[in-house]
């Protein structure tokens, strides 16, 4: 586990899955966390109480801000407010992410939209809008949740796979603009994770769930590992790290 330097990540959907296991993680090192959702403050609140209470050091510090990531202004209200209220701004995990899944000959224009709003603009956002406090503070960290989808396609998924494809262009291009700055861009690519949003997928039922090496679906943690290495690091930017129990191989 890795021992951070005092500052403030964001954890955009960061309330359950792999967004929360990397909230864990982030506040055992010692950490303060804003997260950003788009849960009812009541239900956000009482997940936040239980981070308080199992997972934070003495002097770190978890918050929960309610936002639309894809709304470009409220986006950058939240972060300017998340830098008044908090600790230096030193690290952002783009997770937030929707699906709105169905084939091309019926995927209607909102259901293309939405997913890329949410899953692309959404990172677009907060990139755009952390990245002056980043420069700032010479230092900043930030790791986009891909897919394998978008590395590879996936029936019924033309809008999801277009977005997580369109995050691996942006933290390429991330990347090189800051990198001069002391500011890394990496991003990871699960393969088949259990969480709620794969909850009704069964592994039997999928089709990637029997070409996995390893044999079983990833968990959270397996990503939220994964992130804490690329967070880590200062001297990795621009990579795609493929999480998949060797999918991909």
């Amino acid at each position: 586990m890795i021992r951070y330097e005092e500052g403030t990540a964001i954890v955009t959907g960061g309330l359950r899955g792999i967004g929360a296991a990397i909230v864990r993680l982030l506040a055992a090192g010692g950490s303060s966390v804003a997260i950003i959702d788009m849960a009812e403050e009541d239900k956000a609140q009482e997940t936040v109480k239980q981070f308080r209470a199992e997972l934070t050091r003495p002097g770190s510090e978890i918050r929960y801000y309610r936002c639309d990531v894809s709304d470009f202004e409220a986006s950058k209200a939240v972060v300017a407010q998340i830098s008044k209220e908090m600790e230096k701004l030193t690290m952002l995990v783009n997770n937030a992410g929707i699906t709105r899944d169905g084939l091309i000959l019926t995927m209607s224009e909102q259901q293309f939209d939405d997913v890329i709003s949410v899953n692309l603009k959404g990172a677009f956002n907060m990139i755009k809008h952390c990245s002056r406090q980043f420069m700032k503070n010479k230092f900043g960290r930030i790791v986009n949740i891909s897919s394998v989808s978008g590395l590879s396609g996936n029936a019924g998924q033309a809008n999801y796979s277009a977005s997580k494809a369109g995050l691996v262009g942006l933290t390429k291009t991330v990347a090189r603009e800051f990198a001069s700055k002391n500011i890394t861009c990496n991003a990871i690519a699960p393969g088949f994770i259990q969480t709620d949003m794969t909850k009704d997928i069964s592994a039997e039922n999928n089709p990637l769930a029997s070409q996995i090496p390893l044999g079983r679906p990833g968990t959270p943690d397996d990503i939220a590992k994964a992130a804490d290495f690329l967070l880590s690091s200062g001297y990795i930017t621009g990579v795609v790290l493929r999480v998949d129990g060797g999918l991909g191989m």
